[in-house]
């Protein structure tokens, strides 16, 4: 089951952290607090902040969509998207906060969740927080050179959700789709 990909959400997301950060980030840490947060996010409430769909890379879990938006803000070939107008890589490795897209899509609770996970993680060197994706969520897998996809029912397992929880989950998965095809 894929999630519906909302591009203002995901990027006010990242700008939250970005925001915690002073604005810029390396762009692997900025992935691996993402997952995180998308992976504490499912656990308790069984919708994931950034509304991107999950792979297992070399690094570990990655954020799928983010990491190529990531990817493609640095050529300037590439058409402008929501993305790219506020958050921008500078050509290295660090991701900028480019200008404020705002936190309409958010709940309270999802900026909350955010400010735990930079609080608890955002001190850490990219490579640390890849090294610990490694060793703690076994819904990873090494994917050798490429990426494989990480199914939402593998970071449910690996967090102690119940069938119950699951099956409510993935309801509520369900109606987020549907109601972002009908906004769109």
């Amino acid at each position: 089951m894929n999630l519906a990909f909302d591009e203002v959400k995901a990027t006010q997301t990242a700008a939250v952290l970005l925001r915690l950060a002073g604005g810029e980030l390396n762009h692997l840490a900025l992935i691996k607090l993402l997952y995180r947060a998308d992976r504490e996010a499912l656990r308790r409430w069984g919708l994931p902040v950034t509304t991107d769909n999950h792979v297992s890379m070399k690094y570990g879990p990655v954020t799928s969509k983010i990491y190529d938006r990531i990817k493609s803000s640095a050529n300037p070939a590439v058409p402008a998207t929501f993305w790219s107008t506020h958050i921008q890589r500078d050509g290295s490795y660090s991701v900028c906060l480019h200008s404020d897209p705002g936190s309409s899509e958010l709940s309270r609770m999802e900026e909350e969740l955010l400010q735990e996970i930079f609080a608890d993680h955002g001190h850490k060197d990219a490579f640390k927080l890849a090294e610990e994706t490694h060793s703690e969520f076994p819904e990873w897998k090494d994917p050798g050179k490429g990426s494989s996809p990480i199914a939402l029912t593998d970071i449910f397992d690996a967090t102690g959700m119940t069938e119950e929880e699951i099956e409510h989950a993935t309801a509520q998965i369900q109606v987020q789709r549907a109601l972002l095809e009908l906004a769109s």
